[in-house]
């Protein structure tokens, strides 16, 4: 009787340590040449090596203990382990990426079923998110639901897309909010985006060439790395297709946060309407703005 061989079945590929360690090298190279804080771009070479010599598969810990795992290992601590469970789950790294000039929430968020190119982009510049997991709370929380060309069976499908991705149940019910990831304040953000304009106008910060809207590849786009405490973030002119459409690319400035407190993304713009008209505003935290404002007037 003749025995009938079947095919073994498909695995996931998993990023190896080596590659793993490489993201992180020339991430730290990135932050250096762009003039981030030293202890920042000396956490992610500490983590580099760390990874390099580990005798088993960093994906083995992940899969075995979640992201807490990672955070055992020395020099790994919250914020990298979150980036590393990331690139590993994804094979994709969004802060690489933007320091690269890369678009990579757009492209990162075409591959989940029912979302092509034009809705990626339009997801990410409603929402203002960057990665699967903020992608995945806001098609929980009736954020996603408020995006032109998402629908009930759309959005279902993203639910489970997303869910295969993670290995859990979709639910519908709004994921909680813990206190590190509440918004930072109004009165931070606005001084960051003043901080990234006086440099950018002064040319006192470095530029990077992004890859969309850019045919001459021409390094145009300002980019400013800054802390505040132990918070850091990272600014640079909005390089969207909308932000090109309104003539506002050198108007709004995207804010980027990424660190062990917190990960977070905001759009500062100038206002055209109402009592904050002329004013700098964080989009979607307008009446936060007024108030602020108004207390400097007092």
């Amino acid at each position: 009787m003749a025995v009938t061989k079947t095919e073994p079945l498909a695995t996931k590929t998993y990023l190896a340590n080596s590659e793993l360690a490489l993201a992180l090298r020339e991430t730290a190279e990135l932050l250096e040449a762009q003039g981030a804080s030293p202890f920042r771009v000396q956490a992610y070479r500490n983590a580099a090596e760390t990874i390099e010599v580990l005798d088993a598969p960093l994906w083995h810990t992940l899969e075995a203990e979640g992201t807490a795992g990672l955070v055992r290992f020395p020099t790994i601590g919250r914020s990298i382990a979150g980036t590393l469970a990331h690139m590993i789950r994804t094979g994709k790294f969004p802060l690489l990426e933007r320091l690269r000039g890369d678009n990579a929430a757009e492209h990162l968020f075409a591959t989940v079923a029912d979302i092509g190119p034009q809705l990626a982009q339009r997801i990410h510049e409603h929402l203002g998110i960057e990665t699967l997991w903020e992608l995945e709370a806001a098609a929980n929380d009736g954020r996603l639901a408020q995006v032109h060309g998402i629908g009930k069976k759309r959005l279902r499908a993203v639910r489970e897309s997303l869910a295969g991705r993670f290995r859990r149940t979709p639910t519908t019910k709004p994921i909680a909010l813990t206190e590190t990831d509440l918004d930072a304040p109004i009165a931070e953000l606005l001084g960051v985006d003043r901080e990234y304009r006086e440099s950018a106008e002064k040319q006192r910060i470095p530029r990077i060439a992004p890859r969309r809207f850019n045919p001459t590849h021409a390094a145009w786009l300002p980019i400013l790395h800054t802390e505040r405490e132990s918070r850091h973030y990272t600014a640079m002119f909005s390089n969207t297709a909308r932000a090109h459409e309104m003539g506002a690319s050198h108007d709004w400035v995207v804010i980027f946060r990424d660190d062990d407190g917190n990960h977070g993304q905001w759009t500062v713009i100038t206002s055209n309407f109402g009592k904050l008209r002329s004013k700098r505003i964080v989009r979607g935290r307008e009446s936060e703005c007024a108030s602020y404002y108004d207390q400097q007037m007092r």
